[in-house]
């Protein structure tokens, strides 16, 4: 059986300051910036959002932004026509339904154009201090090849995970998870020699123990 304590033990260590790295104010920016980074980096997307805030600083203004001009804002960050109807949406969803603040829990979060579960686990844990595993495709893939989950879809895999991680450390070990991803069990070629976890892994265990 993996022994997922020490795993977090050792990636709690490895990454002391574990945090969104959106760059991001108040969960109005959180949410946008969230709904942005969708197949795109978070780099990307920190490149995009200053000229953004700078024209929509609050969710009103994003509801009335012209399309085009949200459209070419945001066109880097890809799927741009998507987003943009999705943030305008979302904008007009807000004022009319929360009296233009971000909802602060998973329920109302979720029913937000453009905010699947993920979205909304991010949202509520990163930008209101909730305790949510969000999985995205860097914790759905480092879970599986650890052994922490053993789960073909995002949905299991979090559903296993707070089943075997503590409530009050979801949030801090869904970061862990995916900076270890982000930065060292990359999809590819992950970088195994240079793994802190390797011999809890079983990706390691199946790919490289017998070399």
């Amino acid at each position: 059986m993996t022994d997922t304590k020490a795993i977090l033990e050792i990636l709690s260590k490895d990454f002391p300051d574990a945090k969104s790295e959106l760059h991001f104010n108040s969960p109005y920016e959180l949410i946008v910036a969230v709904i942005l980074s969708a197949q795109c980096t978070d780099k990307r997307v920190n490149l995009v959002t200053p000229a953004l805030f700078n024209e929509a600083p609050t969710v009103d203004k994003l509801a009335a932004i012209p399309t085009e001009r949200l459209e070419m804002l945001i066109r880097s960050c890809g799927f741009y026509h998507t987003k943009a109807a999705h943030l305008k949406q979302m904008a007009h969803d807000v004022v009319e339904r929360f009296g233009g603040n971000i909802p602060d829990n998973l329920d109302d979060l979720q029913t937000l154009a453009g905010v699947g579960r993920k979205t909304a686990n991010v949202v509520y844990a990163v930008g209101f201090g909730g305790q949510a595993i969000a999985v995205d495709t860097h914790v759905f893939r480092v879970s599986n090849r650890l052994g922490i989950a053993s789960a073909d879809n995002v949905l299991d895999t979090e559903k296993q995970l707070m089943q075997v991680i503590p409530r009050e450390q979801w949030a801090d070990s869904h970061h862990y998870i995916l900076l270890h991803g982000r930065y060292v069990c990359k999809a590819q070629r992950p970088l195994c020699d240079q793994c802190s976890v390797k011999s809890y892994c079983k990706y390691y265990e199946e790919h490289h123990a017998e070399h």
